[in-house]
This record gives C-alpha cells, sequence and structure tokens, in this order.
C-alpha cells in the first residue's frame, strides 16, 4: 500500500530575471507584429493616446500599447522611480529603451503601437514612458511586488461601455468601480477582463472612456474579447497580449480581433480563450489548445485560472444560449481531467458561483449552496461569472428551464429557483467586482459591491467562497526558502488540508535549515499471523517550476507517538547536506518484527531540511511516498 504524501516549499517565487550583484539587469525584447515599422521622422514626431499597461509573459514583463498619430520610430522608456529627478529620467546607464511595433490602425486611421518591458525586478517601482525625444507621452507608474508567493487579483465583468446609451454614465461608473477596487486592494496584482470592453467593437469614443481611468496605467490589464469587442480590430490594437495564437480557429474573421493566449503570473497559470470563434470546430481547438498549453507549462504553476467571455454556467438571460448548451457537454469533463482550478466568465451581467463541478455534474452531492469553504477533490472546477463593472447593463435572473440546465433540487424557495450548477446567483443591479485571493493552500473568490445597494455599502461582500486545492492522496510538506541574506527566520508549522508547512528557511552560515514534522500515520495490524510488518518513506526533489533541488537535502527522526502492534521506529537520517542520501532513497520509519502483537500504532516524525544558500528563492514542493511492507 502507498500513501503520497505532498512536500512543498511555498513562499514567494524567485524571480525569472537575472540579477546582477549591485544593479538590475533588464532584457532588451520587442513584440513584432505585421504591421511594418518606418524610419524615424524627427520632422513629424507622433502624438500619443489611449495608453494602457497589459500583462506579459510573467510577472518579470509588461506590454505597453497605445495609438499613435504618426508611423515614425518609437519606444517605451523605464526606470526606477526613484532615480527620476523633478520627474526626469535619468541618463541611459539607469534609463533602459524598449523599441516598439508600429502598425496602421485599420479602424480610424493614424496607427498603434506596442511594446514589451522586460526584464523587471521585484518589489521595485517604476516610471515610463512611450514615444519619442520632443514627443513622450505623459510618465505614468506602476510598481512590481514579491515575485514569489501569495497575491491578489482582481476580476471586472462587462463594462460594455456604451451599452446603456450614454457613453459619459457608463465611463463614470467604470472609473468609479476602478477606484473603489484599487483604494480597498492598492496591493493587487492584475486586473482581468471578463470580456466585453465596449459596446460597439470600432467606436474610438467608448474606447476614450474605458481607458480614461489611471488605473490601467498603473495595473496591468489581462484583456478578454467578448462578443461586443468583435466586428472590428480596435481590440486587438488596443491590447497585445502574450503568447497568442491567432490562427483560425481562434479568431472571428479577418477583419477581426481575438485569438487564445497564456501567461504565468506567480503560481497561476492563465489561459484566456477567443470565446466568439465557436464555428467549425473552434470548440474542439480551443479544447486542444487548452490542453497542451497545460501540457506544456501546468507543471509550472500551482493553479490554473481560465478565462473567457461567454459563461457556460451563468444565472440569466444567457444560461440557455444555444452555444452554452453545447459547450456544457464539450468543455467540463476536459478542464476537470486537466485539473483546472477556477474559470472566471462574463456576458450575462449577473453573478454566479458555481458548485464545484467534476465533468458536469455536482463533484460533491452533499455541497451546501452558498458554502463558505469547499475542498476541490479531484476534478472539481468553480465556475464565476462576473456581473457588469460599469453598471451600463444588468440581466435579470432567470427561471430555470427543465432538462439540461434544470432547477437545483436543493433551493426549496418558492419563487425563482437557482439553476442546478450553481451554488450563488445574485443580481442586485448594482456594480460590483471579484477579488481573487492567490494563496499557498487555498483560492478565495470574492464579489464585492462597487455602489450602494440595499443589501450592502460599497466594499461589502456579496459572496465569498474559500477553494481548498487537491494535492493527492496524503499530506503536503510546505517550505519558504528566502532570498540569501542576514536576518532571521521563524518556523510555523501548518498541518492544515494536509499541508505541512515548514514556513520560512533560517539562513546559517552557507546553509538553510528548516525542520517540522510529517502529520502523523496510523498503522493497523489485525493478523493473527503476527508478520513482520514495515513502513518506509522515500522523497522526490523539491520542485518549483523549473527550480529543484535534491530530497537528499531532507532527514528525518522516526517517533512512535502510540505504542502498538510491535512498533519500533526507525532509525534517523540525517540531511545529506554533508554527506549522504537523505530520504533521497527509501527509508525505515517504522517497523515490527514477526510474532507482534495485534492493534494499532501511530508514527510520526521530525523533518529536518538542511540545505545550500544557493538554492534559488522560491515555493518548493515535493511529494514523500510512505509505503507499508508486510
Amino acid at each position: 500500500m502507498k500513501l503520497n504524501q505532498c512536500l512543498q516549499a511555498s513562499g514567494s517565487v524567485r524571480r525569472r530575471a537575472a540579477v546582477g550583484a549591485s544593479a538590475a539587469v533588464f532584457g532588451l525584447t520587442a513584440v513584432l507584429g505585421t504591421g511594418l515599422v518606418s524610419a524615424a521622422n524627427a520632422d513629424d514626431p507622433a502624438t500619443l493616446s489611449g495608453v494602457v499597461l497589459t500583462v506579459g509573459s510573467s510577472e518579470s514583463q509588461r506590454v505597453v500599447s497605445w495609438y499613435a498619430s504618426a508611423n515614425t520610430s518609437q519606444v517605451v522608456e523605464v526606470a526606477p522611480t526613484s532615480t527620476l529627478v523633478a520627474g526626469e529620467f535619468p541618463d541611459d546607464s539607469v534609463t533602459m529603451t524598449f523599441p516598439a511595433t508600429v502598425a496602421a490602425n485599420l479602424v480610424n486611421g493614424g496607427f498603434n503601437g506596442h511594446a514589451t518591458i522586460d526584464g523587471l525586478q521585484e518589489d521595485t517601482a517604476y516610471s515610463y514612458r512611450a514615444g519619442v525625444e520632443g514627443a513622450w507621452s505623459p510618465t505614468y507608474s506602476f510598481k512590481t511586488q514579491d515575485f514569489e508567493g501569495d497575491f491578489d487579483f482582481l476580476f471586472f465583468g462587462d463594462p460594455q461601455i456604451g451599452a446603456s446609451g450614454n457613453v459619459a454614465n457608463d465611463g463614470a461608473g467604470w472609473a468609479d468601480t476602478l477606484n473603489v477596487a484599487s483604494a480597498a486592494n492598492p496591493n493587487a496584482e492584475l486586473l482581468v477582463s471578463g470580456g466585453d470592453q465596449v459596446e460597439t467593437a470600432n467606436t474610438e469614443s467608448q474606447w476614450d472612456a474605458f481607458l480614461a481611468p489611471a488605473q490601467l496605467r498603473q495595473y496591468p490589464w489581462a484583456a478578454t474579447i467578448g462578443n461586443h469587442d468583435v466586428g472590428g480590430k480596435a481590440y486587438e490594437q488596443h491590447f497585445w497580449t502574450p503568447n497568442t495564437d491567432r490562427s483560425a480557429p481562434f479568431y472571428t474573421g479577418s477583419s477581426n480581433s481575438g485569438g487564445d493566449y497564456w501567461y504565468i503570473y506567480k503560481d497561476v497559470l492563465f489561459i484566456d480563450l477567443n470565446s466568439n470563434a465557436y464555428a467549425s470546430g473552434s470548440d474542439a481547438a480551443h479544447l486542444q489548445y487548452v490542453t497542451d498549453v497545460i501540457n506544456a507549462h501546468g507543471a509550472a504553476a500551482k493553479y490554473t485560472v481560465l478565462v473567457y467571455h461567454h459563461a457556460i454556467y451563468s444565472p440569466a438571460s444567457h444560461a440557455n444560449d444555444s452555444d452554452a448548451k453545447v459547450r456544457r457537454q464539450d468543455f467540463p469533463t476536459t478542464f476537470s481531467n486537466l485539473g483546472v482550478d477556477l474559470v472566471l466568465q462574463g456576458h450575462d451581467h449577473a453573478y454566479s458561483r458555481s458548485y464545484l463541478i467534476k465533468n458536469g455534474q455536482k463533484a460533491n452531492p452533499d455541497e451546501q449552496p452558498g458554502a463558505a469553504e469547499v475542498e476541490q477533490g479531484p476534478g472539481g472546477v468553480v465556475y464565476v461569472t462576473g456581473n457588469s463593472a460599469s453598471g451600463s447593463k444588468y440581466y435579470a435572473l432567470t427561471n430555470p428551464v427543465a432538462g439540461e440546465f434544470g432547477p437545483d433540487p436543493l433551493d426549496n424557495s418558492a419563487g425563482r429557483k437557482r439553476h442546478y450548477a450553481n451554488s450563488v446567483e445574485s443580481q442586485e443591479n448594482k456594480r460590483s467586482y471579484v477579488k481573487v485571493e492567490v494563496r499557498h493552500d487555498r483560492l478565495v473568490v470574492e464579489d464585492i459591491r462597487s455602489e450602494v445597494s440595499p443589501n450592502g455599502a460599497v466594499g461589502s461582500t456579496i459572496d465569498k467562497v474559500a477553494i481548498r486545492p487537491y494535492h493527492g492522496e496524503g499530506q503536503s510538506i510546505q517550505v519558504d526558502v528566502p532570498q540569501a541574506g542576514p536576518g532571521e527566520f521563524g518556523w510555523e508549522i501548518d498541518g492544515d488540508n494536509s499541508l505541512v508547512d515548514l514556513g520560512e528557511a533560517a539562513e546559517g552560515t552557507g546553509f538553510f535549515l528548516a525542520s517540522g514534522d510529517i502529520n502523523p500515520i496510523t498503522v493497523t495490524d489485525t493478523r493473527t499471523s503476527g508478520a513482520a510488518w514495515a513502513v518506509n518513506g522515500q522523497v522526490t526533489d523539491f520542485q518549483d517550476g523549473d527550480k529543484t533541488f535534491s530530497s537528499k537535502y531532507l532527514g528525518w527522526q522516526p517517533h512512535v507517538f502510540a505504542e502498538g502492534a510491535g512498533a519500533a521506529a526507525g532509525d534517523p537520517v540525517e540531511s545529506g547536506f554533508n554527506n549522504g542520501t537523505g530520504l533521497s532513497v527509501s527509508r525505515t520509519l517504522g517497523s515490527a518484527a514477526a510474532g507482534h502483537s495485534l492493534g494499532d500504532t501511530e508514527l510520526g516524525a521530525d523533518l529536518n531540511l538542511k540545505f545550500p544558500t544557493s538554492i534559488d528563492k522560491g515555493n518548493y514542493r515535493s511529494t514523500l511516498t510512505i509505503t507499508a511492507v508486510s
């Protein structure tokens, strides 16, 4: 019998960019597009507008996009904010320059540009500007956080500026939601879109109102294309997205925008789909795309979050759209099999949070509506639909239609009932946004009011749930590895959710130390033969994405906590820091000789992790496999 225990090293994820001994090192890249870049024309500098900050491929990248009046050579300049003097950028030894790709604007004439900022350092405030000497945009700023560990991001459903018929009112509501959300969550690290930024794809007055809030130049926007964003190129011209596949199945016509894309931010693999691409086998192509991306990059992340516009489990007028019906058959089993954790959706202008869904059905029949905490288990996925973030349009909740997306049997209300897949459905006809807390042992999803309603004040909670991830059968052991340097570090054991938390490593002279203990293992032997038995353990290498360190550095001191079944503790095993193989080979936790007494025993072990300070900072996890032999 084998019991797999997951040993995890969690903490802040080490920066993926190289860092010099005394100075930050920047990469120099440009994302290439299909347009041509002309030579600079000093006599005709471009005037820039619509500047927006968006996500890059990782936490060490950002993309800046804009509109330009002229097809000149343009760049983005970036420098640590602390180096600016009276708003002026320092000399070239500090300021880094990233060349832009400039292409013809196919909507209203003019041009659009974008540049990828690379090699950002963690915990740093940066200032940036786009353009060329003598014709710069205003200077904007953003701040990176620690590149490892916990973080929060904010999800916004359907701003759809212009949907009410009053662009100014819609823009004001959108700006107010961003003000409320950023004031309450100043250290949020991503703003994630549910799609439908505007009502009419190529109406630039709507885009101007959408892009007006300062937060869209301070926090990276992770764009999602909605059905109102297609019909022209404006979406694609305003937002350059990383790792984007614009093949035919993911695009929505030669004149439109789209593409499926992915990026990794800290410990989350985000995959964004163009759900407008629906016909001619596109759904099969989307599923293959998700499969390929997770197979290629899923091991580098601890959570997978999918984002697309057209909700498949939603509570309002789009709940039984024909495409939703088909996708409820196509999507859920693949998402469950791939271990997707959370799906964020828009389109229905009302809030919903599903039960844990496995293969299209409730994963746990006993899960109750509105549960504050759920245990994911194998294949469990939570689907969330965001309400309007601008207040431009709301849809009323609808009654389930008997059949494929019928009523929840746990809903005993006399009036309108919830759809069977949804744990919570809400429509207050007031603006809200969704906050997602990414923690080493859970995802917390919270729908928050951004304007007062009869049910609560601004900033109050509409719905909140903690999603406990599935680590497999057994226990997880977690250790925080800090950046090597002076200082004392303490340890705290965390056995919650079968995760053994070794805390953050304390630094000695040339080594890190961490300690803790595994959750106890009970052995029962009631066989009359009294045959000998042994329980052994072996540890895989600690891993955080593509970073690893050897399991030989982990040792243990076995114990028998409750005598019985003739149990004797195994021999202590030292860390292999100086020599030896530690727990990288099978070691005995406890054993009993032939003819032993019958009954139960409880085995455990103190863990001793000693490893070099040359190990990269990160959030590492390993698996301790316990094998019972008799």
